[in-house]
């Protein structure tokens, strides 16, 4: 790997001669931001839930089979809030909005916690594919509406007991059907996509056709391999068969590259890309970047 100076530069001269930039953002982002899931912040923000749950982090903690929805949004209410309702954007954020914001930029994220918006980039640029822990939808999909949930969950924070629980009053419950509603996100099959949601997804597909036959920078912040076919595959894919895009890769452990070899797919380091035949000569157009985020974000900005 060649050394972080002579990267960063590759990565400011593409930027600046870039007409087109699409960024994709994954959890490793809000992490690099301070938004972390697990560790003190968890410790801190959640010590009467590890005692009574023996939760470990707030990711698994959101699939915890609590006992009664009184319970259950006892937890999620005091998660949504934490990393959403009651977060302000965050610095990181609003670098990268400063870094490309004169540019023709697109956002696709798998991130929930809404921090583009909040930093600074325009709603109608930004595609959440998984949600968004604002609103709250049928848990069965009853329909395909979405309810705004911000002065709910603020309440619900503010009425949690002693056992962890809200008032029975307060669960909410599908105003169609009457099952209960939950968080809008992406982890069963009955994640609703509403008409926002298939617009944003429109706008993101009609961004990739204009960029197609024009000089783009893919900048990929912290996407790993639990869904790795909305952003990181796809972007490795799209760099392949674009000999004008350059994809710059933001990960501490992930900086493989998926290769077809004999008919099967396999990741390969980086570091070994030269050994294989790649279209367009893609390992010349692919950049690695394995350090802190912000502080390359900010030697971008001088």
């Amino acid at each position: 790997m060649k050394n972080l100076s002579e990267r960063i530069k590759e990565i400011r001269e593409a930027i600046k001669d870039a007409e087109y930039i699409i960024i994709g953002a994954g959890a490793g982002l809000s992490t690099a931001a301070g938004l972390e899931y697990g560790g003190q912040r968890f410790i801190d923000n959640f010590s009467d839930y590890i005692s009574k749950y023996q939760m470990t982090d707030m990711y698994t903690a959101g699939f915890y089979p609590f006992e009664t929805l009184e319970e259950k949004w006892g937890y999620w209410s005091k998660h949504i809030y934490i990393n959403d309702v009651g977060a302000e954007g965050t610095r990181l954020y609003e670098k990268l909005h400063e870094l490309v914001k004169d540019k023709q930029y697109f956002v696709i994220t798998t991130n929930v916690d809404n921090q583009f918006t909040k930093s600074g980039f325009p709603s109608n640029k930004v595609y959440a594919t998984q949600g968004s822990y604002n609103y709250f939808q049928c848990s069965k999909a009853c329909h395909d509406s979405l309810y705004k949930n911000t002065g709910i969950i603020k309440e619900m924070v503010d009425n949690i007991d002693e056992e962890l629980k809200i008032p029975g009053d307060m669960v909410p419950y599908c105003p169609k059907c009457g099952e209960p509603l939950d968080t809008n996100l992406r982890k069963d099959s009955y994640f609703v996509e509403d008409v926002y949601w298939h617009k944003q997804k429109e706008a993101y597909q009609k961004f990739l056709n204009e960029a197609k036959n024009h000089k783009t920078v893919l900048l990929e912040f912290g996407v790993g391999f639990n869904t790795p076919a909305i952003i990181r595959f796809p972007f490795e894919s799209m760099t392949e068969k674009m000999p004008e895009w350059t994809l710059v890769r933001f990960n501490l452990e992930y900086l493989q590259v998926a290769v077809k070899v004999n008919g099967n797919w396999k990741l390969v380091p980086f570091d070994l890309l030269g050994n294989y035949s790649l279209p367009n000569d893609f390992n010349k157009r692919y950049i690695p970047v394995s350090e802190d985020i912000e502080t390359v974000v900010d030697e971008l900005l001088k």
